[in-house]
Parts: structure tokens; C-alpha cells; sequence
């Protein structure tokens, strides 16, 4: 019995001392691995640790001046465009009918070519044409005398006077029909009523055609014509004699220029667009009617608009500002916009030419933040080959003004400030 008793004391001690151990090893083991941890790393890694946190609430607490990038604000030429679609026509266009009846018996041109105005073109059978012109003037003939006999007559009271003016109407009307006749026989031949192209026939010798049946089409295409629409709110805008540029998806890569030579005064009331008119010269015949023309319409051009890069633009809603540098200090402008073309936006008012704006950086500034002139990345037209300028030869020098502004650079570098 005592030494089962023994044996169950020993046990409990046992397990005392194994929970003891355990208890006090998982206190002591986090302890132990902080300070081998210090012991490994040193008092530096808590230093720096301390160091960056304290560098980064520096530079987002505005302790120091913001490294962003600048420009100045630019004057350039701005044109007012409008671009719409349309089709190009003919300057003159007609399709070759004849006025009489009759059969073909001569086709004197080649399709596709030019021809000039007078040229005789198709030729119908003209036999009874000249019967009847020489029919008429066997009779007009024939009234002449008679007239001529009867005033003479009525000279010596040989015949009364409604003999005479009897004799006269029908001299005239012999008159009358051998112009007709002659007039017939002209129509036999077609000719072109101007010059231009000749388009593809849809008769053949010896047809037998009636009045009105269509032959062949002529085309004069130098000068050519470009029909397109706008909106109707751009009716005060446009005015005879303003320049277009049209391109032209079948021919890529080339602008041909015109002038705007009609405004059709009834505006399409089914798109409630105004239909405009240009020409547009096409001295070697490569555009074509019917093809398809995008037109950029210039309206006006501002020599002298103020511009800036369109990074330098901060959108809040519906509004738009910039950061403004005066004195090293930040200021948020309000700015209203113009036109954007080529990486370039506008700005009707709220800047001035040579101001010194910030394009890149924008995000880390509010109202009245210290900045300077921080490096950032070369753009395009700079005439440097890396991707970054180095921090020796970026003091004091500018960006070419290949974006519409004088960039201004400085030492340091600024992450994440990329021109777009």
C-alpha cells in the first residue's frame, strides 16, 4: 500500500515538473527569439525600421518640399475643326440620252477616256433626218416665191390684202418646219456637253434606241466636290470659303485640301443636319466619285491659344484644374478647356502664358505644398536616348517642347512620374 502510494506521489511530481516546463518554455520562448532576433539583426534593423517610417511620415506629412515635374504654359496655333463623313461627286455628271429615235451607226470614243467638250460621241442614222430637211426646204421655197408674187400683186391692188398676209403665214410656217427638220437632224449626233471622262457604255453599233434611253455617262471630276453633314448647332460656324481637309479610307496616308463652296439653304429635316458643299482639286484624277470621305472642316484657328500637356490636368467631377508653381509654393487653379489635339489641351482662362505649372506629381500636392523641380522621365523629342535623365545633367536644363511646354528638370528623381 505504501508503495503504491509512492508511486502515484512520484508520478504527480512527474507531471508537475513536465507542466512546469512546458509553462515556463512557452513564456520565455518569444522572449528569447526577440532577443535573438536583436542579437542576429542588431539595433540597426530597428533603427532603419524607425528611420523609414519616419522618412516616408516626413514626405507625406509635408515636411519637406514635393519633387514634382514642370512646364510652362505655351502659346500655339489651335484650329477649330468639325469632322463628319460624306462623299465625294462629281463636279459635273450626265448620262447620254438622245433626243430623237433612231439607229446607232457610229461609236466614236473609247470607254474611260477624256474627252473634250463638243466631241462628237455617238452617231444615229440620220437618212431620214435629211429627207425631211430637204422636204422642208423644197417647201419653204416655194412659200418664198408665192409671198414674195402676193406682195407684189397687193402693190397693184391686184389681190386683196388677206390674200397677202394669207401667203405670209404660210411662208413662215415652211420657215418653221425646215428649222425643226434641221434641228432633228443635228440631234442625230451626241455630243459631250463639256469635257470630262467617258464612263461605260450600255449600247452597241446598230442598236435602235428611243428618245431618252440611257448610252454612256460623263464624268468631270478636276475640280471634285465633297458632300457631308454637320449638326445644325454648327449653322453659325460654318461659312462659304472656310478650309477642309478630307481623307480618304481607300487612300491611306494622304489629305487632300479644299474649300467649302456651298451651303445648301434647307437643312435635312430628318437628321436636322445641314448639308455642306466643298471642292476640292484632283489634277490627277486619283479621286473617284462615290467614295467614301471623312472631313475635318476648319472653322477658325487661334495663333496664339494657351496650352499645356494633358497631364497637367486634374478632373474633380465636372471641373478641371492645375497645380500652379508661385514662389516654390502650390496653387490648385481652376482652369476651363478648349480644344485637345495632339497630347495638347487648350486653356481658355485661369492660366497665363509662361506660368509655371506641375505635370507630373499632381497626386502628393494640395494647396499651398512646398515643391521643386524633381527629374522626370525624358519625353519624347528630349534628344535622350535612356529612359531617365541623370540627376548631373538634368539640373537646370528643359524638356524640348515636344508636348506643347517648356519642361523644367532638377536633380533627384521622382518614382512613378511618367509623362503618358
Amino acid at each position: 500500500m505504501k508503495k503504491a502510494l509512492l508511486s502515484g506521489l512520484i508520478v504527480i511530481g512527474v507531471l508537475a515538473a513536465g507542466g512546469s516546463g512546458y509553462w515556463f518554455g512557452a513564456l520565455r520562448g518569444p522572449a528569447q527569439t526577440v532577443v535573438a532576433g536583436d542579437a542576429a539583426t542588431g539595433d540597426g534593423v530597428s533603427k532603419r525600421g524607425a528611420k523609414g517610417t519616419g522618412g516616408a511620415a516626413k514626405g507625406q506629412g509635408g515636411g519637406g518640399p514635393v519633387p514634382v515635374t514642370l512646364a510652362k504654359v505655351n502659346t500655339a496655333a489651335m484650329p477649330e475643326i468639325i469632322t463628319a463623313v460624306g462623299s465625294l461627286r462629281s463636279d459635273e455628271s450626265v448620262t447620254l440620252r438622245p433626243e430623237v429615235s433612231g439607229r446607232i451607226t457610229a461609236i466614236l470614243f473609247t470607254e474611260g477616256q477624256r474627252v473634250e467638250k463638243g466631241t462628237t460621241l455617238v452617231r444615229l442614222d440620220p437618212a431620214i433626218n435629211m429627207a425631211e430637211v430637204q422636204q422642208t426646204r423644197a417647201n419653204l421655197a416655194l412659200s418664198k416665191s408665192k409671198y414674195e408674187r402676193a406682195v407684189d400683186l397687193s402693190s397693184k391692188n391686184f389681190i386683196s390684202g388677206q390674200a397677202r398676209d394669207e401667203a405670209k403665214n404660210t411662208f413662215e410656217v415652211a420657215q418653221a418646219a425646215a428649222t425643226l427638220a434641221e434641228a432633228r437632224l443635228a440631234k442625230t449626233e451626241l455630243k459631250a456637253p463639256f469635257g470630262g471622262i467617258i464612263g461605260l457604255r450600255v449600247v452597241s453599233m446598230g442598236d435602235y434606241v428611243r428618245e431618252g434611253a440611257d448610252l454612256v455617262n460623263l464624268e468631270a471630276i478636276d475640280p471634285i466636290k465633297v458632300d457631308f453633314r454637320v449638326p445644325e448647332t454648327f449653322l453659325k460656324q460654318v461659312k462659304v470659303g472656310q478650309s477642309v481637309d478630307v481623307t480618304l479610307d481607300a487612300l491611306p496616308g494622304k489629305t487632300y485640301n479644299g474649300k467649302v463652296i456651298a451651303l445648301n439653304p434647307l437643312l435635312d429635316a430628318a437628321g436636322r443636319a445641314l448639308v455642306i458643299r466643298a471642292q476640292v482639286r484632283n489634277q490627277d484624277t486619283t479621286l473617284r466619285p462615290g467614295l467614301f470621305a471623312r472631313v475635318n472642316l476648319i472653322t477658325s484657328t487661334k495663333q496664339d491659344a494657351l496650352v499645356v500637356p494633358e497631364e497637367a490636368l486634374v478632373p474633380q467631377g465636372t471641373e478641371q484644374f492645375l497645380f500652379r508653381v508661385v514662389d516654390n509654393k502650390a496653387e490648385r487653379v481652376k482652369v476651363q478647356t478648349g480644344q485637345r489635339r495632339d497630347g495638347k489641351v487648350e486653356i481658355v482662362n485661369g492660366v497665363e502664358k509662361d506660368d509655371l505649372i506641375v505635370i507630373a506629381g499632381q497626386s502628393r500636392l494640395r494647396e499651398g505644398s512646398q515643391v521643386r523641380a524633381g527629374g522626370g522621365e525624358e519625353t519624347a523629342g528630349s534628344g535622350a536616348k535612356g529612359g531617365r535623365r541623370s540627376a548631373a545633367g538634368a539640373e537646370g536644363k528643359a524638356l524640348a517642347p515636344a508636348t506643347g511646354a517648356d519642361t523644367v528638370a532638377s536633380p533627384g528623381t521622382e518614382p512613378g512620374a511618367r509623362r503618358r
